[in-house]
């Protein structure tokens, strides 16, 4: 039987706190998601100025990254060079901005980001990723 490493609550905190500073630091208005190995939610921050739907949107590109076990980039690739069908798939927000907390070879949880551009999204979910690392 395998067992696997799980976040505890101030192990959701430094994510949080890591991705709010670095979208801070680019003056970036963001919600920040940290989600489990199955896509619960654990923790959201919405900064100030963030737009409201952008806590949905944050919460749902965590989600599909762990659930995906892959950076939700890879979906939103997949759909624009081509696989159109993947639109039908039941998931939401298949945009770029989550990215998967990887330790030990396996997927444990997960950080959505929404509010900036694709990129700037991504920029933010990493830095906070790397806060565990």
């Amino acid at each position: 039987m395998k067992t696997q490493a799980v976040l505890e609550l101030s192990d959701v905190n430094r994510l949080l706190d890591a991705g709010q500073q670095e979208a801070e630091a680019n003056g970036w208005a963001v919600t920040i998601a940290v989600a489990d190995a199955g896509g619960h939610l654990l923790g959201l921050r919405r900064l100030d100025g963030a737009a409201p739907f952008s806590a949905g949107i944050a919460t749902e590109k965590a989600r599909n990254a762990a659930i995906g076990r892959k950076e939700t980039q890879a979906f939103e690739d997949m759909i624009n060079n081509g696989r159109t069908a993947f639109i039908s798939a039941p998931m939401q927000a298949l945009l770029a901005g989550g990215v998967p907390v990887i330790v030990e070879g396996e997927v444990v949880a997960s950080v959505g980001i929404s509010g900036v551009k694709p990129d700037q999204d991504v920029q933010v979910a990493k830095a906070a990723v790397t806060a565990l690392a």
